[in-house]
């Protein structure tokens, strides 16, 4: 229901652009956001976006992130500039999706992309 691509090995001070599809019976998506986790620890936010294009980051990564969407693509976007070897994580997306008119919202994750910041 949703696929995640984009990542890879990026050197520091590097950028990327992760994107995010969703597919299936989709009649309405509401609020998209990332999220990554490194070995052994929980799953961190990153960064939210309404349908109507408002945006929440988490601290460690205001001014260096950008999240964006296409809502006629079913896309959420995630722009990583000041690539820093901290933010070497795999990156998932997530989505609450309406499949249908009258059905609830539905809370779907991406399989992630590995994101390596490294010389």
């Amino acid at each position: 229901q949703l696929q995640a691509s984009g990542g890879g090995l990026v050197q520091p001070g590097g950028s990327l652009r992760l994107s995010c599809e969703a597919s299936g019976s989709i009649f309405s998506i509401g609020v998209m956001d990332w999220h990554r986790q490194t070995p052994g620890n929980a799953r961190d936010f990153v960064a939210a976006i309404t349908s109507s294009g408002a945006t929440t980051y988490a601290d460690a990564v205001k001014g260096r992130f950008a999240i964006s969407r296409d809502n006629s693509k079913n896309t959420v976007y995630l722009t990583i500039n000041n690539l820093r070897p901290e933010d070497t994580a795999v990156y998932y997306c997530n989505a609450v999706i309406q499949p249908t008119s009258g059905s609830n919202y539905d809370d779907y994750w991406g399989q992630g992309t590995q994101v390596t910041v490294s010389s």
